[in-house]
């Protein structure tokens, strides 16, 4: 059997300009996936209403609210599964040029939606390609970039996401007409061309092309399967309490509020201050993984998305600016959470399977998610409220932390046995 590892490959190093360029047109779109993800979360107490012609009770508000938040999370699931199979065999550029576009005309169809059946075909193509992107442009990322500091800079990519969900908080402060907000689709449709244009495939990539391979690589072999399950359970649980939370945290703060009282801006502050500590936890991550490594990192990361999460839906019962703090804490976790995990679980595979392995595991948990997300308005029937229902949610953060317990520091990569 022929060993073939990474460091055997003839290896093509890409320009440090062409690196930062592709690092930023990958930042750019990762970003505007985070804020075409959540925008519509922002604008649920008045879409739903306008869609469907009637006023709503908070309760039925959580459960067709539940199917937009659904929809979209089968469709980041069938495209960042999809789609990392696809980039495996065609190659990272070409899938993110693909991806890219995708999100991006769906979100412009958005701008014209009067129907509740189409806004929920394109919240489902929307999510088709924020998981692929999201997945893509990590692994792409990853492959390029010098070793020394990839930690860091993948962290970093990691903020793109809270950073457009910083957008789509200001965006809810600049349109009260919610159709108008989805215009921000021809960003990405216009880096999609830029990507396609201006960025080479990855030399990884292309190189692995060039060997014959012993084997087919599949993705279920046994040396790969201990990694794959690790990874699955730990991103997907984190998932789970993260999504569920950022989805609903602006509802959650508008029920807070006096009855009457329109909760734009409280509702726009807090998608933003989600945002923000996200970013400020994703450039924190790559540093963190470099003093105390990949399993201590997610460690402490777990527990303190555990207290801050108690720490903000137990104490507060009405609205008051220290729900703004503890929304910062919160976020804080979840950005250090999503870049380290967005820096361990693609060094957990070789390139052959790189990108379908990650996408697996970024991926499966998203199922689950999105078949959760439907429970939301059964939640705060039985838990009297939207604060104890993402409480209960947050839970799977303890799952996450065991699961953590008992992982490794990244292992050397094998590209084929």
């Amino acid at each position: 059997m022929t060993l073939i590892t990474e460091n055997n490959l003839k290896q093509e190093v890409l320009s440090s300009n062409i690196r930062i360029l592709a690092f930023i047109l990958c930042l750019i779109s990762y970003a505007f996936g985070g804020t075409v993800s959540t925008l519509m979360s922002v604008y649920l107490p008045v879409a739903i209403p306008e869609l469907l012609d009637e006023k709503i009770s908070e309760a039925r508000l959580g459960e067709e609210g539940a199917y937009i938040s659904a929809i979209s999370l089968y469709g980041w699931m069938i495209g960042g599964i999809l789609f990392g199979v696809v980039s495996d065999k065609i190659g990272r550029k070409k899938v993110l040029v693909l991806v890219t576009g995708l999100y991006g005309l769906a979100t412009l169809l958005t701008v014209f939606v009067t129907n509740w059946y189409i806004l929920l075909a394109c919240r489902f193509f929307t999510g088709m390609g924020v998981g692929g992107v999201l997945l893509v442009t990590t692994v792409y990322i990853s492959e390029i970039w010098i070793e020394k500091t990839r930690p860091v800079f993948v962290g970093i990519l990691a903020i793109a996401f809270p950073l457009g969900i910083v957008a789509s908080g200001g965006l809810s402060k600049l349109f009260s007409e919610w159709h108008n907000a989805f215009w921000i689709g021809l960003i990405p449709a216009a880096i999609a061309i830029l990507i396609a244009v201006l960025l080479p495939e990855s030399p990884k990539w292309q190189n692995l092309k060039n060997v014959e391979q012993t084997s087919s690589g599949s993705l279920f072999d046994n040396s790969y399967r201990p990694n794959l399950i690790k990874g699955s359970i730990i991103f997907g649980a984190v998932l789970i309490g993260l999504w569920g939370i950022f989805s609903w945290l602006p509802t959650w703060v508008q029920t807070l509020l006096p009855a009457g009282q329109t909760g734009q801006n409280e509702r726009g502050n807090t998608m933003m201050l989600l945002g923000l500590g996200g970013i400020a936890g994703g450039i924190l991550s790559g540093f963190l993984i470099q003093t105390l490594g990949n399993r201590k990192t997610l460690m402490l990361t777990f527990i303190s998305l555990i207290v801050a999460s108690c720490l903000l839906f137990l104490t507060n019962k009405t609205f008051t600016p220290v729900i703004y703090v503890e929304t910062a804490l919160l976020t804080l976790c979840f950005g250090i959470s999503q870049g380290s995990l967005s820096s361990y679980i693609p060094e957990l595979f070789p390139t052959i399977i790189r990108a379908t392995a990650t996408g697996f595991c970024f991926n499966v948990g998203r199922f689950f998610t999105a078949t959760a997300v439907f429970f939301v308005g059964a939640l705060v029937t039985v838990f009297g409220g939207f604060g104890n229902a993402l409480l209960a949610f947050s839970s799977t953060f303890i799952v996450a932390f065991i699961m953590a317990c008992f992982s490794k520091e990244k292992e050397a990569n094998l590209i084929n046995s």
